[in-house]
């Protein structure tokens, strides 16, 4: 089920094709755009997303912009190096691609103000230093409602990474999703304390099976979550890219991040010179995320279900986060009608009801 992603997947199918043409020749003033990766494209997750929109967009301008790419950069002081020596060689536009590089990235840019500073999943700014998002969360609801039709045992699980909003957000959209078709549903979750560690993440899948899940999500950057599910014979999920090879029967389809959808209307716009540095957050609308390549497996109804939120959502007539929802105590935090806001939603600190456990502190 790729809709409204054909494109996007002919784009990268021809960039794959000219991978053997000769280097592009840039043309002389062609002004640099670096990209800075906290992992390396292998991990099949976060940093491949990044990097085929980041390829994308090079196919996209073609000798009009110089591309650097720089990989496994640690969300530390290490990073103010990389991106004020990026700086420094003249790079006009610099991309962050991971939440812990924010004030290190936003440090440098006070230093260089004729370049354009963009960061990702961050909520700081200044006049040359913006941020921008996908909504993942819709991805994550949309596959909530594919677990909730596909559980047998009622109870699915999430392999968390870091207790931040973000991550936070997207339990909880796992869970209203499930819930709002089956209500019996409960959420285990189980975090690791880091975005990428495949073995931590083969651990956690392993504990929620045992402990019942029959459906795994994960907010975490590799594949191993959806390969345990594989092995143990139950259903998961890919996050970030599509990550059917790696659990082909277990795989129930992939929450998918087109980062590309913005990496090319971001560089357009300071091209042009109309980029503004208010905060970018896309999502269905834009095309900027989906769930994609739902399994043969997937019934009838939860496909049916799944379509009527895709496309709600996708038009403006439904939102994930409208009341009305509680928490685990089951008091209201959501009434009826309402909906959370974005600076609501980017200090989410609960768990919705359903989700079993405590968030840690």
């Amino acid at each position: 089920m790729k809709r409204r992603t054909l494109p996007l997947l002919a784009a990268c199918a021809a960039l794959a094709l000219g991978a053997a043409v000769a280097p592009v020749a840039h043309a002389a003033d062609a002004p640099g755009v670096a990209f800075v990766y906290l992992g390396n494209p292998g991990d099949a997750g976060w940093t491949f997303a990044h990097d085929q929109g980041s390829k994308q967009a090079e196919a996209k301008f073609g000798n009009k912009i110089k591309v650097t790419r720089v990989e496994n950069v640690p969300e530390s002081a290490d990073s103010e190096r990389v991106f004020r020596d990026l700086a420094n060689k003249g790079n006009k536009i610099i991309f962050g691609s991971s939440f812990g590089y924010q004030d290190f990235e936003l440090k440098v840019a006070k230093d260089f103000p004729d370049t354009v500073f963009l960061h990702a999943t961050g909520y700081k700014k200044s006049k040359n230093f913006g941020t921008y998002d996908v909504r993942m969360y819709q991805g994550a609801y949309l596959a909530g409602i594919v677990a909730g039709h596909m559980t047998k045992t009622n109870t699915l699980g999430f392999v968390a990474s870091v207790p931040i909003p973000e991550v936070v957000r997207n339990i909880n959209a796992y869970t209203l999703g499930a819930r709002s078709v089956n209500p019996k549903v409960h959420t285990k979750v189980i975090w690791i304390n880091s975005w990428f560690d495949p073995g931590k993440e083969k651990q956690a899948a392993e504990t929620l099976i045992g402990q019942g899940a029959d459906v795994l999500l994960q907010n975490t950057d590799s594949s191993a979550t959806l390969a345990t599910a594989e092995q143990k014979k139950v259903h998961a999920f890919g996050w970030d890219s599509d990550m059917k090879k790696f659990g082909p029967n277990a795989a129930l389809g992939s929450v998918v991040a087109h980062w590309g959808v913005y990496y090319m209307a971001a560089i357009q716009q300071v091209l042009d010179g109309k980029w503004k540095n208010d905060p970018v957050w896309w999502g269905l609308p834009q095309q900027a995320v989906d769930l994609e390549d739902l399994s043969p497996s997937v019934d009838a109804a939860a496909r049916t279900d799944e379509k009527k939120a895709h496309d709600a959502i996708a038009s403006g007539s439904r939102d994930v986060f409208t009341g009305p929802i509680k928490d685990q105590s089951g008091t209201v935090k959501v009434a009826a009608g309402k909906t959370l806001t974005d600076a609501e939603l980017q200090r989410l600190n609960w768990y919705v009801e359903g989700v079993d456990g405590s968030l840690p502190k």
